[in-house]
Parts: C-alpha cells; structure tokens; sequence
C-alpha cells in the first residue's frame, strides 16, 4: 500500500513540475515598460489578465494597461478608480500618481482612500467654487480643465475661503487632498502636481535600503522578512591580494634574517677566522620596514556619510577603488587628506592597518617605521 501512494506521488510531481509552494513561484521584480516604467516588486502584487501573478501583500494591486503603463486602482475613484504611476519609491514607501487626462482636480473631487493602503503625508481641506464675473486668482487655484468661458472654477484652502467674495461664486464641494508638504495659512497649492501618496505597513523602507528583498516570511501569515542583505566590507578577493601584499615582503624579510642567522653561526663553526674589520664589513646593515599606520592616526582622517544624493567633491567619485561597490547613501566614507581620495571606511581602515600608502596614488601619509 505504501509503494502504491509513493507511486502516485511520484506522478503528481512528474506531470505537474511546476507545482511548488506559492513562495516559490513569486515574481521578485516585473516592469510594464523597462525602459519608462516604474519598478514592481513587494508588497505590490502584479496582476496579469486580471489574476495575481505574484506574492504581494493584501490591497498593493497594480497591472498594465494596454499601452504597457503601470496602473493602480484606488476604489471609490472615478473612473474605476484607476490612476497611472509615474515612480515608485520604495524606501521612502511613496508612490506618485498621475492623470490620464491631465485634470487630477477631477479626480481629487471623488477620492476615496479609506480601502487602500495608501495616505497623504499631509492633509488639507479645499473648497472648489464655481465662480462668474470679476475675481481676484491671485491665491486661488485656477482649475483650467474643470472651467469654461461661462464660469470658473476655482479651489483654495479653507482657511483662506474668507478672501472669496462668496456672492460670486457657488461652493462645489470641500474635500481632503493629500499634499506631499504642509503649507502656511497663506500658502495654496496649484493641485496640478502628481499624487504622492505612502503607505506604512508593511514596513520594508529599511530593508529595501540596506539591499535586502523583503517578502513574507511564510505561507501561513503576513509577517514579513528581509532576505539576500548585502554583506558589508571588504570581499574575500581583496582581502587575499591584502595578505598577499604583506605575506610576500614578510617572507622576504625572514629570509633575509635566515640568511644572516646562518652566516653568524658558520662564522662561529670556522673558530673566528675572520677579522673584526672583515665580520663588520660583511655585518648587515639595519632595514628599514615600514607597516602601517596606527589606529589614532587613522581616526585623524576624516569622515563623511552620504545623502541621498550621494554627492562627492569629485563627481566622478561614485565607486570604492579597493571594493569597487557603487557607494549607497548613509555610508560612512573616510578621506586621506593628502590626497582628498575617498573610500569605504571598512575598506580603507583594513588597508591602512597594513600598508601606509594610499591604494590609488600611492603617497605615504606618516607611516610608522621600525628598525630591525
């Protein structure tokens, strides 16, 4: 009975080889258009032909439309609640809308994100009016795809609503927009900017930033993961030609020592036959081996930590020479002053520890030097 059921086992997995659990069969990352689409990955979930193709977390639907754009559909927006995506931005967790039409006020008026998991950094009440005749739009936002040459329509902050004369113009609706940055009482928006929007769960931003891939962790719940992190530091590759580097001058050095300690001991066996004028002549003179610099004096270097936008005294300065990893923001570089050349400080700490010279120019900033 047990070979039986092995048996049929054996030809589930043969005729279905693509049966695998659902982890497995996740798409990690997909474009609607390599070349002008936005990224898709977790938590999105891709859907193709109306089903979903990966694993992506509950509400972060997104597709393509026929014209390979990327869409999302945010429910209770019309028409259909569909939006196009112009970025993603997947540390700071903010994704940026567009309008087909060009007329986002139009969508604003029926935006409804309370099923979605997505909300404006900031938010702020506008009033739309439907206004005739004389008025001032000097801290109004003119809707130029929502008027007509019979009326205007208009949308400011209702703070600012006092300033309307109100005998002119016919209140629409007041509605939240979601704005990517709070703005003071006398401050409007043209409301013509793309939708920025962000979402806080899951919480993959610092995983994304480290170079990890964030995912569920199981099949079973919605606890999520950070897998394949980069490790920092220096490769294997270079930490050999580093111990390459002092292994070789190390073994020079002992044999030169070798050498010596044989000749002082055939000088002993032979009686002392040769003169104390000859044993100085021949006697080694000291050498001069120079190691590397001390903690304190690498320390003095100084130190810079990168933004986001990664920007360096020499712009073309944008990969480690000793790693030669692209430099991400928030890491630590160190800078040798005497020659301004910049580079991990895990790379070059390590290399200076060994060698007093720097790995591009090769200029000794102080070494230590010993005698032997």
């Amino acid at each position: 009975m047990e070979t039986l059921e092995l048996f049929f086992i054996y030809l589930i997995f043969l005729l279905f080889p693509n049966i695998v659990t659902s982890q497995e069969n996740c798409i990690q990352q997909a474009y609607c258009n390599r070349n002008n689409g936005p990224l898709i990955q977790f938590p999105f979930n891709f859907l193709q032909g109306g089903h979903p193709f990966s694993c992506g977390y509950p509400g972060f639907n997104i597709a393509c439309d026929r014209n390979s754009r990327t869409i999302v559909n945010l429910e209770g927006s019309i028409p259909n609640g569909e939006f196009f995506v112009r970025r993603i931005d997947y540390v700071a967790q903010e994704i940026f809308l567009y309008d087909e039409d060009d007329c986002l006020p139009r969508r604003l008026l029926s935006l409804n994100l309370s099923n979605t998991p997505f909300s404006g950094m900031y938010n702020r009440n506008y009033t739309f009016l439907n206004c005739s005749g004389d008025i001032d739009v000097t801290r109004i936002a003119y809707i130029s795809c929502l008027s007509s040459t019979n009326y205007m329509v208009l949308a400011t902050s209702s703070k600012s609503l006092v300033d309307v004369k109100l005998d002119q113009c016919k209140i629409i609706k007041t509605v939240s927009v979601p704005i990517a940055w709070p703005i003071a009482e006398y401050e409007f928006s043209t409301l013509d900017n793309d939708l920025q929007l962000n979402w806080t769960k899951p919480n993959c931003g610092k995983c994304v930033a480290r170079g990890g891939e964030c995912g569920f962790k199981s099949d079973s719940n919605h606890e999520i993961k950070c897998f394949n992190i980069p490790r920092r530091g220096i490769s294997k590759g270079v930490k050999y030609i580093i111990l390459i580097g002092v292994i070789i001058p190390s073994s020079m050095c002992a044999v030169v020592i070798g050498c010596y300690i044989c000749s002082r001991i055939k000088l002993r066996r032979n009686g002392g036959r040769h003169s104390h004028a000859e044993s100085s002549m021949i006697a080694p003179q000291p050498t001069i081996v120079i190691v590397g610099l001390d903690e304190p004096t690498i320390e003095s270097y100084p130190k810079t930590v990168l933004g986001e936008s990664r920007r360096l005294p020499k712009a073309d300065d944008n990969t480690c020479p000793i790693c030669l990893s692209e430099y991400r923001p928030k890491e630590t570089l160190r800078t040798i002053p005497d020659c301004k050349h910049c580079f991990h400080t895990d790379c070059i700490d390590e290399w200076l520890r060994i060698n007093a010279t720097c790995p591009l120019c090769r200029n000794s900033p102080l070494p230590q030097i010993h005698f032997t």
